[in-house]
């Protein structure tokens, strides 16, 4: 990176401060942190969806499988959670609306104690907040070994800066800062992403590289599955995808919830399930030619796509293309860190303690932004620790 890289990082991390501080002004109480009062349209909701479903793992993880393997990992990830967001869109995003519309709900669990009992809504609670620790710092750690590779910043140094710019609009704005922030992040990958496509169809010959170059990478890689990705793989994976980003990832049901109606609120799925269908296959596209292009330094090929950028792109578009990296993850992240501290607000404190049952709105949103720091800081706790021999790597976390 040089100095024109530097300020299109430093002019991003900015903005998502600027928006942050923005948002704070239309956040009054729990129900404007966590479902932004019912008031989010729906293209805003769909968009916010599917930023918020995947993370810089796309670009170390996933890219090292694509780059061994081919298509299956699009066949085998996105193309199944685009179908089961689209199940999602019929059977799961208005029921989901109406709980905060019609019963007041602001947390993706709050309804479990009176459709069910108290210990099942503890269970899932507690539960998916250790969970989710361990995820997001799987994330942390994605990004930091991105920004490690470009900077020579240290993992430790790059999980506190991405957390520390994270926690602050997050913090700030709620769900608002989230989907706002996640707004300008897919504006952003937009630009990347292509300016990448573009860039590797020249390097390749043209546009027509769009489908003479598979004769010059191994059969495998254009088979729908194939290695460990079989499938069993890819019918279990979409079985549990259709409910996972139908609500069962708490920050997804967030997204559903925040809409004015269950009817925008099934638009929102299935503008967020085309997204899935169209837009990793812009992005995988130069991870699986790169096999042509560079040859990786790592095992598990998860440095394939920092070395595309390093090699092909000049300075100024390889910040941007940085910049999408950051966006994916931070989007991840501030919308998970939001549901976490919805649950913990809305489920768990109330069932610890009398005095947060009886919190005012001002006590209440005081405690949300409290957890929304506290899950931040333990998730980059657990990033510190991702790459030792006890987790072994990031997909594997």
């Amino acid at each position: 990176m040089n100095s024109l890289d530097w300020a299109v990082l430093i002019g991003y991390f900015g903005v998502m401060v600027a928006i942050g501080v923005w948002s704070h002004k239309r956040v009054d109480d729990v129900s404007d942190f966590f479902t932004a009062g019912g008031k989010m349209p729906w293209w805003l909701s769909g968009i916010s969806h599917h930023m918020s479903g995947y993370s810089a793992v796309m670009f170390t993880g996933y890219a090292g499988i694509a780059y061994q393997y081919g298509i299956t990992s699009y066949v085998t990830w996105s193309f199944p959670i685009a179908i089961g967001i689209a199940i999602g869109a019929r059977l799961f995003a208005g029921r989901l609306n109406r709980l905060r519309s019609r019963l007041g709900v602001a947390s993706p669990l709050e309804y479990l104690k009176a459709r069910y009992n108290l210990p099942t809504q503890q269970a899932l609670a507690w539960s998916g907040v250790l969970l989710k620790i361990v995820d997001v710092g799987a994330k942390w750690a994605a990004i930091a070994t991105l920004l490690s590779v470009f900077t020579g910043m240290s993992l430790n140094q790059g999980i506190l800066l991405t957390g520390l710019i994270t926690g602050v609009y997050c913090t700030v704005g709620g769900l608002w800062a989230d989907a706002l922030t996640e707004l300008g992040q897919f504006v952003i990958q937009l630009l990347a992403g292509v300016a990448m496509l573009v860039t590797v169809l020249g390097e390749l010959g043209g546009f027509s590289s769009l489908w003479t170059v598979w004769d010059k990478l191994p059969d495998s890689h254009t088979q729908p599955t194939v290695g460990p990705y079989t499938l069993t793989f890819l019918l279990a994976y979409l079985f549990i995808k259709t409910f996972e980003y139908s609500g069962g990832m708490w920050n997804q049901a967030q997204r559903f919830m925040a809409t004015a109606s269950p009817r925008q609120a099934k638009r929102s799925a299935r503008l967020s399930a085309l997204l899935w269908f169209i837009w990793p296959a812009v992005l995988f596209f130069p991870m699986w030619v790169a096999p042509l292009l560079v040859k990786t330094q790592k095992p598990d090929a998860s440095d394939s796509y920092a070395l595309l950028t390093e090699r092909l792109l000049p300075h100024g578009l390889l910040g941007l293309v940085i910049v999408g990296f950051f966006s994916h993850t931070m989007a991840m992240c501030s919308s998970d860190a939001n549901a976490i501290s919805a649950v913990f607000t809305r489920d768990i404190a109330p069932a610890l303690s009398a005095r947060a049952r009886a919190w005012s709105h001002r006590a209440g949103l005081l405690a949300a932004r409290l957890s929304t720091v506290a899950f931040l800081a333990l998730s980059m706790a657990i990033a510190t620790q991702v790459n030792s021999p006890s987790f072994k790597d990031i997909i594997t976390v």
